[in-house]
């Protein structure tokens, strides 16, 4: 388990490896690794990479009802806690980058653009979920953390939202997130449904 969660830590990891690096050849080389807009690539990929994990999150629970194997659920914490990371740097590289020393308008910024006040808002939601994502405060909050923690299920919404949003034109990649989305969440709602008319049944022909 230790040797997978290593792995899983570096795969994680690779693409902000990746990105890093192509910033220093931007940075000392006069590359165009990132294009021509080089603050759009990172804030995109940042981005990108944070609702991809945060689906990846999304599906570990589904994967182990379909596969049974339990063990799943032991890295869906990792995947949560990376989404996070990745959707704060997204966030820091707008306000660093794209703002730069204007970031004091961000507050501005959010109220103007919807596309940056659904963004800000799925940003904001993840932060208590992170914070409470240990076993201390699922002691602590007891039956109360689970209901906390369907706040990710707006967030995915807010995110799919924000990436549509933001493309404007050519909607098929926001479009394929979305069906991803509309996937794991009809998923969620069909076994829940499932499940309260067994409990009806069970009921019904109890003696």
């Amino acid at each position: 388990m230790v040797a997978a969660k290593a792995g899983l830590h570096l795969a994680l990891l690779a693409p902000l490896g990746w990105l890093g690096w192509q910033m220093w050849q931007v940075a000392t080389q006069a590359s165009d690794a990132l294009g021509a807009d080089p603050v759009a690539e990172i804030e995109h990929r940042l981005g990108l990479w944070a609702l991809r994990l945060l689906l990846l999150t999304l599906a570990v629970t589904p994967l182990r009802q379909l596969t049974g194997w339990s063990v799943l659920l032991r890295f869906r914490r990792m995947l949560g806690l990376y989404a996070f990371a990745y959707a704060s740097l997204h966030f820091a590289a707008y306000l660093g980058l794209d703002l730069r020393r204007y970031w004091t308008q961000v507050f501005e910024e959010i109220a103007k653009r919807p596309y940056i006040t659904v963004g800000f808002l799925a940003w904001l939601l993840l932060v208590p979920l992170a914070v409470t994502s240990t076993r201390g405060w699922m002691r602590r909050l007891g039956r109360h953390w689970g209901q906390l923690h369907r706040l990710v299920y707006a967030v995915a919404v807010l995110a799919v939202l924000h990436f549509w949003w933001l493309v404007k034109a050519d909607v098929r990649e926001p479009l394929l997130y979305a069906a991803l989305v509309a996937l794991l969440l009809g998923w969620r709602a069909a076994r829940a449904l499932w499940q309260r008319a067994r409990q009806a049944r069970a009921v019904r022909t109890s003696p």
